[in-house]
């Protein structure tokens, strides 16, 4: 089944896609021969690496069939980002626990059975990947790191510490194909969770305390999982959800192969059946201008129409044939609950709109100040909804939070700096940053950053029209017209970005 706009097919699922916060390394393009007499050369080879990362303070040992770590003879103390993926190690080496300043610790694919209690020592650790381990249990001293992004996917995991509430700033979890059967309700403490990957895993049952997290992306497919929680509707800002190959019961497969928009609206109506109150609902904002493009977040993948059906391969687990007459008649139960609901809304609005004009025997015409406050209102909504989309695509392109105050946060020119970075790098070069003795900049390098910023679109090729000025960002208003630049900016082509950068 397709993702996002798709339901619950039985098509396969997509492969899962991580964005990291840690830097992107390639994998190493040495193949080390078995000949004697290029040994040398490889030994070479690693001295350099070794060399390079006690400079740079970024170690990259990837992909060269390590069994021990070699750096014991190098101070690589200040390293800050260090990738010792695709090796055989068995262990975290314990020299990697004491590089204090760490925050992006990479061990894919390798041996590892366990996490080390000496890792309580990388406390500036944000980003953390031991996927495809042989890792039987997560530690409870693991979630006391101010991690951000946690991949702990193809391992053999079978639960899932209580402690993992703890993990307050965790932005990322991707716990995908292990052996796990039930998942914490302490999950629903992550806050600033926006994606979650359980795929391939034995769970029965969802909690319902995910209903109460801003998650953007869920991925449950590969489960064996009946029912989705009608709280779930509360999942306002969900743009990406998969649930393929799931004996999916409710919402029945007829409605889950339909698309996101109709697994809410199905559980919007269970809830009112459930409360008996239908004018209560609790209808996500579906409108496109308040959402942003599921490309932007994941533009490697291939997203279909609303249709769900991503693949011919239709029959695996649920049916794709037409509905029988007692799913015929269900559907229009449910139907005409929508209407009733619609209705008693409608109803609510204009006994609102009659005591608002009591009184008063003159129609309504744009004229009238209850017209004209009608507009303001309808405006003010939209400008809220835009402002909320600009804080919401920042956050999970930088893997950032913000504060409450958008504009003040923007102002410096700072964020917006490194978003175009994200997107293209070193698009903006220089970028006028505050440090512990000067905390705030001053106003002409605020001033240099956002010119730098909006140079960086225009390059990029962000169509003049949406181009933002200056003071809109240096005077905090004009925030509306930034998010249209910033989505302007995240819409760019991938092939065009890659093509200005260069």
């Amino acid at each position: 089944m397709a993702s996002s706009q798709g339901g619950v097919g039985a098509v396969p699922a997509l492969q899962s896609h991580h964005y990291t916060t840690g830097p992107h390394w390639s994998p190493g393009n040495s193949q080390y021969p078995h000949l004697q007499q290029q040994q040398p050369h490889t030994t070479r080879s690693l001295d350099r690496a070794l060399e390079d990362a006690a400079c740079s303070g970024i170690l990259n040992l990837s992909g060269r069939k390590l069994r021990e770590y070699p750096g014991m003879n190098y101070d690589l103390t200040d390293t800050t980002h260090a990738d010792l993926s695709k090796n055989r190690l068995t262990e975290i080496p314990p020299e990697v626990c004491l590089f204090a300043p760490l925050e992006s610790l990479n061990l894919y694919h390798n041996c590892i059975k366990c996490i080390p209690e000496a890792i309580i020592n990388l406390q500036m650790l944000t980003y953390l990947d031991v996927s495809r381990n042989l890792l039987t249990v997560l530690p409870k001293f693991l979630f006391n790191l101010p991690l951000k992004v946690l991949l702990v996917s193809n391992n053999k995991l079978v639960s899932i510490p209580e402690e993992i509430g703890k993990s307050k700033d965790l932005m990322e979890l991707d716990i995908s194909c292990n052996e796990i059967q039930v998942l914490p309700a302490q999950v629903g403490r992550l806050l600033a969770l926006r994606e979650l990957n359980i795929r391939k895993n034995c769970l029965h049952m969802l909690p319902e305390e995910l209903a109460d997290l801003p998650l953007i992306r869920l991925d449950f497919s590969c489960n064996k999982i009946t029912e989705i929680p009608p709280t779930y509707r509360k999942l306002r800002q969900l743009q990406d959800i998969v649930l393929d190959n799931n004996p999916m019961q409710s919402p029945p497969a007829q409605i889950c192969l339909k698309g996101k928009v109709h697994i809410f609206k199905y559980l919007n109506i269970q809830a009112c059946r459930m409360d008996k109150k239908p004018d209560t609902l609790d209808l996500p904002t579906l409108s496109k201008r308040c959402l942003p493009h599921i490309e932007d977040f994941y533009p490697n993948k291939n997203h279909g129409p609303d249709s769900g059906i991503g693949s011919d391969n239709g029959d695996k687990r649920l049916s794709t044939t037409e509905p029988s007459d007692d799913d015929t008649v269900s559907l229009h139960s449910q139907i005409s609950e929508t209407a009733r609901a619609d209705a008693l809304s409608l109803l609510s609005k204009m006994d609102s709109c009659k005591a608002f004009t009591r009184g008063s025997k003159q129609e309504i015409t744009p004229s009238d100040p209850s017209f004209t406050m009608r507009r303001k209102m309808e405006h003010l909504r939209e400008e809220l909804e835009q402002i909320a989309l600009l804080r919401q695509n920042i956050e999970f392109r930088l893997k950032v939070l913000l504060p409450d105050d958008v504009g003040a946060a923007l102002m410096d020119g700072v964020v917006l700096c490194h978003l175009a970075n994200h997107i293209s790098p070193r698009c903006v070069a220089s970028i006028h940053v505050p440090s512990p003795a000067v905390p705030k900049l001053s106003m002409a390098k605020c001033r240099r950053n956002v010119e730098n910023f909006l140079d960086a679109c225009k390059k990029l090729g962000v169509p003049q029209d949406k181009l933002c000025l200056p003071h809109h960002i240096l005077e905090e208003r004009g925030l509306v017209k930034v998010g249209v630049t910033v989505q302007a900016l995240l819409e760019l082509p991938a092939p065009r970005t890659a093509l200005a950068a260069m």
